[in-house]
């Protein structure tokens, strides 16, 4: 893998700017569909920050938290979140759209990232990656977790706040829409 990563890996975030205007701009939401979703959203907004606090990138397996469950808390947070956004725009054939783009953008890059991961932490990785999950979590934890607790101080290193920043002006959009803009 080149150093600057696959084109994917290099423009997931801006094609998760442009998904996301396309879903609000085809949205039909209401007032139920957006309180679902928002709950929906917040759990993946919270699974997000907590991995963000227990991963030391590229210094450091993360194998604590929530990566002792699965190795890709931060992207599973995101499909949740994404979900939420998704259930809160209120239709269905969104919902399959979002699937098939999620599926079809991370994951290539979850592939890539365990290869490089690899590469990094050899037999360490190949061992949690044997026994923890790509992506949907194992229901107990990995038996070889390392004992590093959560830093406050990755979650804003990582600026991780800025999910939280992205979904209120997602929903206030979904709120503007679903009185203004029929």
């Amino acid at each position: 893998m080149r150093r600057s990563g696959t084109w994917i890996q290099r423009w997931r975030v801006p094609l998760g700017f442009l998904c996301a205007a396309l879903f609000i701009l085809f949205a039909r939401p209401q007032p139920v569909t957006l309180l679902i979703g928002a709950g929906i959203s917040i759990v993946g907004l919270l699974l997000r920050a907590w991995a963000s606090g227990h991963i030391r990138k590229n210094s450091a397996l993360a194998t604590s938290g929530p990566y002792a469950y699965t190795r890709n808390p931060l992207y599973l947070g995101s499909f949740i979140l994404g979900l939420g956004f998704t259930v809160g725009a209120g239709r269905w054939l969104l919902a399959a759209l979002f699937g098939v783009l999620f599926l079809g953008i991370y994951l290539p890059v979850m592939r890539v990232e365990s290869a490089t991961m690899g590469q990094y932490f050899a037999q360490d990785f190949r061992d949690y990656a044997r026994a923890v999950p790509m992506f949907l979590p194992r229901l107990t934890a990995y038996g070889k977790q390392s004992q590093t607790k959560f830093d406050p101080g990755l979650y804003l290193r990582y600026r991780e706040y800025q999910a939280a920043l992205g979904l209120l002006i997602a929903w206030g959009l979904l709120i503007l829409k679903m009185y203004f803009w029929k």
